[in-house]
């Protein structure tokens, strides 16, 4: 490592422990079913914590919410080298993140991709603040898989324009502050009348009602637009050209659900729960059927997650994801599920409870992750999707005629 590097090394060292509070190095809620909704920032957020706003306030000053981001925009302008020293010192700290944001794994690198400079100076310095939420306006009802399908109608309005349609499983989209939305700005062409627009979840004529799952969580809603004005300035690249953006987000969604710890970690969190379960004197997993598939799940975990490592390098280097997240995702979703499986299977009887006085917290979590990890194959594009691309896409193959 070049002395720049370890010179980097010292100083964010040196800053993370003036900077770090207490108890933002302890393990905190999750984030995937909105537990403490401050974690996700925006106009709404409830800060019960006061130390997890200050993290987040001096990491945002700092520009490290957004490491990689140019200054210009709030972020800290770090090289990637930087800024897998900076994830290292936050690791060996535990420091959690000091927000969880669709703003910055998906919107971000887009608009720095393909907004303009008005755009950009607008929306970028609010996600790395954490002052604005944002949700994402893709599926609809008759537009899952095939996206392209999408039918919610944007009219030019000759000042504006106005937005008729309704989305689907639009993740936290009745506590967002924003969207990114695909429209449909051309009836005659499939992929080339679609266009991306930005809109206040506040506009009138916006309704977001949420969906609750078999997992006891409404994570997901129902989202209607009905005679929405959005001006024309929030309309990111070309009339007709939001295609190539969508697709493009997507490669960031996947890449980051994918990395997140969304494949089942190391598997030692499995391990220890096995063993506390069905353990013997000595530590040992006794049913030698349920430990050997749970090493087969630690070692194809650990296998993942370089392969993850590898393809982020990869993406650095091509300065954005390519087609590779896809096969990531799909090994995620897999993996996940597997781990959730395990776990249940581990628990026995107590793996089974949904609510009462006979059933430990965490054991209630197992079954409502279990039941929730069946979602992971279908969002961020179906697991038959993401086979598609990596055929296409990595391998070369045509389709069959």
């Amino acid at each position: 490592m070049s002395s720049d590097l370890e010179s980097f090394r010292a100083e964010a060292r040196s800053w993370l422990e003036a900077n770090c509070p207490p108890s933002m190095r302890e393990p905190g809620p999750s984030g995937t079913e909105d537990t403490d909704n401050s974690i996700w920032g925006g106009r709404r957020a409830v800060w019960k914590n006061p130390e997890a706003k200050l993290w987040l306030d001096r990491m945002a000053a700092k520009g490290w919410t957004v490491p990689t981001w140019p200054k210009e925009y709030g972020g800290g302008g770090l090289s990637s080298a930087e800024a897998r020293v900076l994830q290292q010192e936050m690791g060996r700290i535990k420091a959690r993140p000091p927000i969880l944001s669709f703003g910055i794994w998906m919107l971000g690198p887009v608009l720095l991709e393909y907004a303009n400079d008005e755009q950009k100076k607008e929306h970028l310095p609010k996600i790395a603040r954490g002052e604005i939420r944002w949700c994402q306006g893709y599926s609809e009802p008759g537009a899952g898989s095939d996206l392209a399908g999408l039918r919610t109608k944007c009219e030019d309005k000759g000042d504006h324009f106005l937005i008729n349609g309704q989305k689907i499983w639009t993740s936290y989209a009745d506590q967002a502050d924003w969207i990114f939305c695909l429209v449909r700005t051309d009836t005659t062409k499939k992929h080339e009348g679609i266009s991306f627009v930005l809109f206040d979840m506040a506009t009138p004529g916006v309704e977001a009602r949420p969906i609750k799952l078999i997992s006891g969580n409404s994570p997901f809603c129902e989202t209607f637009f009905t005679d929405v004005k959005v001006p024309k300035k929030n309309m990111v690249g070309k009339l007709n050209g939001g295609w190539d953006i969508a697709k493009r987000l997507l490669q960031y969604e996947r890449q980051n659900i994918s990395s997140g710890g969304f494949g089942g970690g190391a598997g030692v969190e499995l391990e220890e729960v096995a063993k506390t379960y069905i353990g013997e004197e000595d530590g040992a997993i006794s049913d030698g059927d349920l430990r050997g598939r749970i090493a087969a799940h630690r070692m194809e975990a650990r296998a993942f997650a370089l392969t993850v490592r590898r393809i982020e390098e990869e993406s650095k280097a091509m300065k954005g994801p390519s087609p590779a997240v896809s096969i990531i995702k799909y090994a995620a979703a897999k993996l996940n599920q597997e781990r959730c499986e395990l776990m249940v299977e581990a628990m026995g009887n107590q793996g089974l409870g949904w609510e009462g006085e006979g059933f430990a917290p965490p054991e209630i979590a197992a079954t409502r992750g279990w039941l929730r990890s069946k979602g992971n194959s279908i969002e961020g594009g179906t697991s038959e999707i993401n086979l598609n691309v990596v055929a296409k896409r990595v391998l070369g193959l045509r389709d069959h005629q």
